[in-house]
């Protein structure tokens, strides 16, 4: 792999969309000020988003009871009242 080019910041400013798709697609490259180079731009990996969660697919093979929101309010109070 050959090392990534270097630019000076004026072409940098004046090209710096294209520059950016470059990275973007693999081509790193290095800003430098009067030869010292000074930044490094390469593209970052962007996690990929996880599969869409879908509601109800369990549906059939769960039941949740009719008293849900009720169970353990009497341990519960007991905690809290003493």
């Amino acid at each position: 792999m050959k090392p990534p080019r270097t630019v000076t910041i004026t072409e940098a400013k004046k090209r710096l969309s294209r520059l950016i798709e470059q990275a973007v697609e693999g081509e790193p490259f290095i800003i430098a000020k009067s030869g010292k180079p000074l930044v490094k731009v390469t593209a970052i990996d962007v996690p990929q988003p996880r599969a869409v969660r879908r509601l109800g697919f369990l549906a059939g093979y769960i039941s949740v009871p009719s008293d849900f929101d009720q169970m353990g309010a009497e341990e519960i109070s007991a905690m809290f009242e003493g």
